[in-house]
């Protein structure tokens, strides 16, 4: 049994078809279960009274996030150390619970650990696969953790942590917010591979609105790299000895391998490569790199690869195709015309010119660049294996 104190919780809304059967599976894993109906319409209460767990109503839906920080302050009234959530639809099996515990107990605690779905039936659906690999590319450029599964909702939750992030997001969004917060304030985060059940479409119950989830979910990751890209300390919750930090050694040499090598992936040497030519192109004159190294910081990119990338924006050829381009936005033809007067008396419309064409041709050369790096980077480091 789990050195931790664990209570199992299961946020619920309108799975009162699943519910039951999660629950009776719930039981035997040994921890006590607390589930929580988040104003379901469909009497799934009814199916668990006779159970061995504890229950919490909400009168009105309050979101999925909400369900989940009212089992911690439950839990935390009761002095538990940790609540493991559990999707009420049959998804996930209780009995794993103890891989996650286990994980918890063998490395660092607190931390959030997640049960990584193993997607390998032929029922799992295609938008899920999809939206789990983009939202763990957003929650990679955010807090700068890879992780293999950032969208699952079987995951344990240190307690008194959990209710101290400063966390406003109640509903699906929820769950992308906590994990990125919680490597803001310094606690770990990482996952262990679990199994999970996808039922034939025709079975399949999910309340995830494909418009308004998805505007949440936009709008959250929006915010967060924003706010990512501000200077601003983070209110830490762990204090890390400064022994494990860290620091740069060796010559000028080494320190400059190091930074080629950080976050060398081919996926991310890519993304350094669209940064360094997207900022490039915009008329950030006489700080281009200044900029360029910040946000590649911010964002945990590599600052060799996105600054080295810039340098195809130097004058004059980008400079002059974004003017060209921002003139013809504003025009709807090109400018023709090289006198002193277009470039030098009415400068402050041609940086103008210079910042929309940037918007648009910034980007397409990016993209262009990101492309060749990817499949360059994928191309060698397939050849060193091959070698080796």
């Amino acid at each position: 049994m789990s050195r931790l104190k664990v209570l199992l919780v299961i946020p619920v809304y309108n799975h009162g078809s699943t519910l039951g059967d999660v629950v009776r599976r719930a039981i035997p894993t040994g921890f006590p279960v607390l589930v929580v109906d988040d104003g379901s319409s469909d009497g799934g209460l009814d199916r668990v009274a006779e159970l061995n767990c504890y229950t919490l109503k909400f009168s009105e839906n309050r979101g999925k996030g909400a369900a989940i920080l009212a089992a911690a302050n439950f839990a935390a009234e009761r002095r538990y150390d940790a609540i493991l959530t559990i999707d009420a639809d049959g998804q996930h099996d209780p009995r794993e619970a103890v891989t996650l515990t286990a994980e918890a107990e063998r490395g660092e605690w607190p931390a959030i650990i997640i049960g990584a779905r193993r997607m390998v039936q032929e029922t799992v659906p295609g938008s899920s696969r999809f939206g789990r690999t983009f939202s763990n590319f957003w929650v990679r450029l955010e807090a700068g953790k890879e992780l293999s599964d950032t969208q699952s909702g079987f995951r344990l939750y240190p307690v008194r942590e959990l209710i101290q992030l400063p966390l406003e997001r109640k509903r699906y969004d929820f769950e992308i917010e906590v994990l990125v917060k919680t490597i803001w304030a310094g606690l770990d985060v990482r996952s262990v591979d679990v199994s999970v059940h996808y039922p034939p479409p025709g079975e399949r119950i999910s309340h995830f609105d494909k418009i308004i989830d998805n505007w949440r979910l936009t709008r959250i990751h929006s915010r967060l790299v924003f706010r990512r890209l501000l200077p601003l300390p983070n209110r830490q919750l762990v204090v890390k000895s400064t022994e494990k930090e860290k620091k740069p050694t060796g010559g000028p040499w080494r320190i400059l391998k190091n930074l080629c090598r950080e976050n060398g992936s081919p996926l991310w040497l890519a993304v350094a490569v669209w940064i360094g030519i997207f900022l490039g192109a915009l008329p950030l004159i006489a700080c281009h790199t200044i900029v360029i190294i910040y946000v590649s910081h911010r964002f945990h990119l590599n600052k060799v690869a996105a600054v080295a990338a810039s340098q195809f924006c130097m004058p004059p050829l980008v400079p002059a195709l974004c003017i060209e381009t921002g003139y013809y936005f504003r025009t709807g033809h090109f400018l023709f015309d090289l006198s002193h007067e277009k470039w030098l008396f009415e400068v402050h419309h041609r940086i103008w010119d210079w910042l929309l064409g940037s918007l648009l041709v910034g980007p397409l050369l990016g993209l262009i660049g990101a492309a060749i790096i990817y499949f360059a980077a994928r191309s060698f480091s397939r050849g060193g294996r091959d070698v080796g």
